[in-house]
């Protein structure tokens, strides 16, 4: 499995798809409404997933967490695996990507926010030395309804 970082950040997280496939039926799709967190936002370094006959089967993100120095070395991401590439070490591989990239630019801390009931992602990022340190009660909105959102972070062993 080989992963390519992107050189240009993308105009919308899903434009590594081609928009008839585009698992969540973005805006660079013709029509549909995106997946949480995929806005196009910008600042964020994009790590195309392993590919396979040029189809991105996955990509993962992170940005800084707040502009103030305290908190210089803490990102945010976001990692998405193509539905038809599950349960095939796309994800993982993704995680181990970012780790190393995170830590070789002296980042001590990866956090995100992942909604309960996706017990795939929780695992996922379990398997990658994440861990849970707590629940925000009705924090984010998916599909117009208020949910809680686990918070999950990792510490880096190697940046103090």
């Amino acid at each position: 499995m080989s992963l390519r970082l992107l050189r240009r950040p993308l105009r919308h997280p899903c434009e590594c798809w081609e928009a008839s496939t585009c698992p969540w039926g973005c805006p660079s799709a013709p029509s549909g409404s995106s997946p949480p967190g995929c806005r196009g936002d910008r600042g964020h370094a994009r790590v195309p997933g392993p590919r396979r006959s040029r189809q991105c089967l996955g990509w993962i993100a992170a940005s800084p967490v707040s502009a103030r120095s305290a908190y210089a070395g803490v990102v945010e991401h976001s990692v998405y695996v193509h539905p038809g590439a599950r349960r095939r070490g796309v994800g993982l591989a993704l995680l181990r990507a970012l780790i190393a990239s995170t830590e070789a630019a002296g980042i001590w801390t990866i956090q995100s926010g992942i909604f309960p009931e996706n017990t795939a992602s929780l695992t996922l990022h379990a398997r990658a030395g994440f861990r849970v340190i707590g629940t925000r009660e009705r924090i984010g909105r998916h599909h117009g309804i208020w949910q809680d959102v686990v918070m999950i972070e990792r510490r880096s062993s190697t940046v103090t």
